[in-house]
């Protein structure tokens, strides 16, 4: 899952409220803030091998800036530029991959609601995987489809109606671009509704995934990738949150399994940061792609081989208002010990 940074600050560190953004420029409507990040972190993992590789670098440092002026009285335009991973070259988040892009959208916002077009962070994302887990390295493993899910997208999200909110969009990929399974333009859908009642609330999400190939030797790429879905229930009550999810990718594909992800996770605010958990079950197929037999040919896996546990614990300690320390601890369930690891890191915002 990629996190912006509101999403880290909020979720890593309760001191966040005291970095605030920077306002450069508020005059006759329009306003311009300056934000950013700066993130140092020690991870040590094993690789397929259980053999243990680690580093010290850049963990997401992001710089950005967030505009917005009055149009009309009950209508606003905004825009938001984030450039992330800016040291991507020495270090990517656990399930970052190389292609997954920077945060740039403009928006309309009013009484009839928020329509935005760009690059940010996908509905499944925000609805249903961040309320288990948005840590900041090692997070529950979802489905993986070259990181383009962020780009090409237009929400229309709607206000909220006594606690219920939906939103809708589509992704369009042009015939020009790589992750483009089709020799045409092709837009796909996704869409979800949130109810938020006192400290509960319940949120389901559908995204279609057929503007996404696989690109894997021994694979047979330009097919369709699939859909999933996905429903979360959280629950917040002083400084503990708790939260549920189920997610689903259903594959269009016979060299990929259909995976179920089964996740519940914690945060407490313990007055100087935070302690956090989370624990997913993976049902049949793992991170989705099978093995390739001899005759190059996806293998027959009808066993439970793949199916495994995820747990990830982690606690952040603020240092002030602007900077606060973490470490995180993971284990991934796999052959040879492979993705378990542990990190420890810094971050100050401003």
């Amino acid at each position: 899952m990629k996190k912006t940074l509101l999403a880290t600050a909020i979720a890593g560190a309760m001191a966040a409220s005291g970095a605030q953004a920077a306002t450069v420029y508020n005059q006759d409507g329009t306003k311009l803030d300056i934000y950013g990040n700066i993130q140092i972190a020690y991870t040590n993992i094993k690789d397929e091998n259980g053999d243990s590789d680690d580093q010290i670098g850049d963990n997401g440092t992001t710089f950005g800036f967030a505009a917005e002026h009055v149009i009309y009285d009950g209508l606003t335009g905004y825009l938001k530029l984030e450039f992330d991973d800016i040291q991507a070259d020495e270090m990517k988040t656990a399930n970052d991959s190389e292609d997954s892009g920077d945060t740039a959208y403009v928006g309309l916002k009013g009484n009839f609601g928020d329509v935005r077009l760009g690059s940010y962070d996908s509905l499944m994302d925000d609805w249903i995987q961040d309320p288990v887990t948005n840590n900041e390295y090692f997070d529950l493993s979802d489905t993986y489809i070259n990181g383009a899910e962020e780009t090409d997208k237009v929400t229309y999200t709607s206000p909220v109606y006594s606690g219920l909110q939906f939103a809708v969009g589509t992704q369009y990929k042009g015939s020009a671009e790589g992750e483009n399974v089709t020799d045409s333009g092709n837009a796909s859908f996704f869409g979800g509704a949130k109810y938020v009642i006192g400290g509960f609330s319940i949120a389901g999400v559908y995204d279609n995934l057929d503007n996404y190939e696989v690109t894997q030797e021994g694979f047979d790429n330009g097919e369709e990738f699939g859909d999933r879905y996905g429903v979360t229930a959280q629950y917040t009550i002083n400084a503990l949150r708790m939260a549920v999810k189920y997610e689903r990718f259903e594959s269009d594909r016979d060299d990929i399994e259909d995976t179920d992800y089964y996740g519940v996770g914690a945060r407490y605010g313990y007055g100087m940061g935070d302690v956090y958990a989370a624990y997913q079950y993976v049902d049949e197929g793992g991170e989705g792609i099978t093995e390739v037999n001899a005759n190059n040919q996806p293998n027959d896996d009808d066993n439970d081989d793949d199916n495994r546990n995820e747990v990830i614990l982690g606690a952040t300690y603020n240092i002030s208002d602007a900077m606060y320390t973490w470490v995180e601890a993971a284990w991934r369930d796999q052959d040879e010990d492979e993705g378990d690891g542990m990190g420890v890191g810094v971050t100050y915002l401003f």
